[in-house]
């Protein structure tokens, strides 16, 4: 059996700031707000030959790169049952509960969530980390989104081939 090692990445890089609204209900939502967000994650991966199991520096540049699209954007849930969402010139037009909330689209961001969560960003940002890792042994990925101190969500992957 291999030697497992956990990496635990969580870098002052790791950050986005962007605006949302959560939904709460089809008819409840919050006011518009914003968060200065950040992105931690804990790799578990087999101990190679060479003393290491990841390049720290890899995932590093990696989970940077997956915050910069998100930084300085509204953040729309583009998935949301609640909401219509149409395009409009260079707008986004959201209708939620009867009031439509405009949005430049090129400072939108629709993102495949059905809210902007922290959990919901946890595993869309999960999921785009595990696409650009695939093929490199991964054992598991944990990866946290903070909205704040003391508020984090995560979302987990493991490596189908591993019997729970």
């Amino acid at each position: 059996m291999a030697r497992l090692t956990t990496l635990y990445i969580d870098k002052e890089a790791h950050k986005f700031s962007a605006a949302h609204f959560t939904i709460f209900t089809a008819t409840e939502r919050e006011r518009l707000h914003g968060h200065n967000y950040s992105v931690s994650a804990r790799i578990v991966a087999p101990m190679g030959d060479n003393g290491f199991s990841a390049d720290y520096n890899v995932y590093k540049r990696r989970i940077a790169d997956l915050c910069k699209p998100l930084d300085e954007y509204m953040l729309v849930a583009g998935d949301s049952p609640h909401q219509i969402i149409e395009e409009r010139d260079d707008e986004y037009w959201v209708t939620f509960a009867g009031r439509t909330l405009k949005f430049l689209r090129d400072e939108t961001r629709l993102l495949p969530v059905v809210n902007v969560t922290v959990e919901e960003l946890a595993h869309y940002l999960l999921a785009e980390l595990i696409t650009l890792s695939e093929g490199e042994g991964l054992v598991e990925v944990e990866l946290g989104v903070s909205s704040g101190p003391g508020q984090t969500g995560s979302a987990i992957w493991t490596e189908p081939s591993i019997k729970k």
